[in-house]
């Protein structure tokens, strides 16, 4: 005899679902998945890490003369369940707002493509990544350690990819690769921040980086940065607003030291140093170095 009435449970779970699906408007109809798969995406971009770095983020047994098949193979089978997926964020956002589903389809199918054209720029831009965190960290013995152990970088490979699903419309899929990521180190970078080359993440648990977040070349933060809103705007009826750029512009070659906290639309000027533990809502000069003692004596920069 089973201890558990399972036949019960499973009626009462139907019925939370269909709660549910009434009180969101969503169809009863049989029928395939809906969304997205976090699982599917989780796969996806193993493959195009392992595409994108063979010899370090490929199959152990892969040698240099099938390198190129490997990655060819790897990439078709990755590229054609991004597609499955891509058409599935494209047919859930047209559910209150009907489509043709030949255009979602070839929606999806312009994305991807362009997705796939990006790959070598997201490896050069990657390569630039590794080549700075290992040369801002002393203890880093080759760009190969930094590559397969940093967890900035595996972060930035996530980030990478992510971004650029993102500016190809692909949002609910850039989130899901972002989040994975998130989990994995810590490290919570959303899909829409702009980060430009060479951007190191050192240690990186806690670091936050918000949607509108602009970061430029060769920038470096420790742990437990947060790039984020100071504030969140509302309309008429008291809803947020979204896409309004809200978090901190931060210039070429600006250094920001473990439990900064910078909010707002404020701008770090090129070549500033902030330094460890403050909390900063105005703009910084460039080249200017902010620490809790400039903080006590410089209004400008108001310490919380």
């Amino acid at each position: 005899m089973s201890l558990f009435d399972v036949n019960d449970i499973v009626l009462a779970l139907h019925q939370a679902r269909d709660e549910w699906r009434d009180s969101q408007r969503r169809s009863r109809e049989p029928g395939s998945r809906e969304f997205p798969s976090r699982d599917a995406l989780a796969g996806i971009v193993e493959s195009l890490k392992g595409a994108l770095f063979p010899m370090r983020l490929g199959p152990p047994d892969l040698r240099h003369e099938s390198e190129d098949f490997y990655v060819g193979h790897t990439l078709h089978s990755a590229l054609q369940s991004l597609l499955v997926q891509s058409r599935l964020e494209l047919r859930y956002n047209a559910r209150h707002n009907p489509r043709d589903a030949e255009a979602i389809d070839a929606e999806g199918d312009a994305a991807v493509r362009a997705f796939a054209a990006a790959l070598p720029g997201i490896r050069r831009l990657l390569d630039g990544d590794v080549l700075a965190a290992f040369q801002g960290d002393p203890a880093a013995r080759s760009v190969d350690e930094v590559l397969l152990c940093y967890p900035g970088i595996l972060a930035m490979v996530h980030h990478r990819l992510a971004h650029q699903l993102y500016g190809l419309g692909l949002p609910l899929l850039a989130r899901i690769v972002a989040e994975i990521a998130h989990g994995q180190t810590g490290i919570d970078i959303h899909p829409g921040a702009k980060i430009d080359a060479g951007f190191f993440i050192d240690h990186g648990t806690g670091v936050v980086i918000g949607e509108t977040a602009v970061i430029g070349k060769r920038v470096r933060i420790y742990q437990a940065v947060t790039l984020g809103a100071k504030r969140f705007p509302t309309d008429g009826e008291g809803k947020l607003q979204k896409g309004l750029p809200r978090h901190p512009v931060v210039e070429d070659d600006v250094v920001i030291y473990a439990g900064a906290t910078i909010l707002g639309r404020v701008t770090l000027g090129k070549g500033a140093t902030i330094g460890g533990n403050v909390w900063i809502t105005d703009d910084v000069p460039p080249g200017a170095s902010v620490t809790q003692a400039s903080l006590q004596n410089a209004p400008q920069h108001r310490a919380a």
